[in-house]
């Protein structure tokens, strides 16, 4: 399945990514692309959707990490959006949920400060 991504930032200061399909090792260099094209751009709350996300593999975990610690040293923030469970529970298996700001929707992630 194709990887979509698609940039929305209408909800100043926040930029909202949405992801769509699956995270793997062949479409993850993708994702990278767009969060080191977003955080220079200076892009500095991102908020990644990953409510589309069908799959998501130990490259795209890596990328998401990575894109956090990019924002973390320009002064920013990654906070995911994710309801679905078995996404939900790779976070959980690799304890990444104490490393992400993880929300139950799009609303909720650009209203908390």
């Amino acid at each position: 399945m194709e990887l979509g991504l698609q940039v929305d930032d209408s909800r100043s200061p926040f930029t909202v990514l949405s992801v769509k399909g699956e995270v793997d090792v062949y479409s993850a260099p993708r994702l990278r692309e767009k969060l080191v094209e977003l955080v220079s751009e200076g892009h500095r709350q991102i908020v990644a959707d990953l409510e589309g996300v069908d799959f998501l593999d130990s490259t795209g975990l890596g990328v998401l990490v990575g894109g956090l610690k990019r924002l973390r040293s320009h002064d920013g923030d990654l906070t995911l959006v994710c309801t679905q469970p078995r996404i939900l529970k790779v976070f959980e298996i690799t304890g990444l949920t104490t490393v992400f700001r993880i929300s139950g929707s799009i609303d909720e992630a650009t209203s908390a400060s």
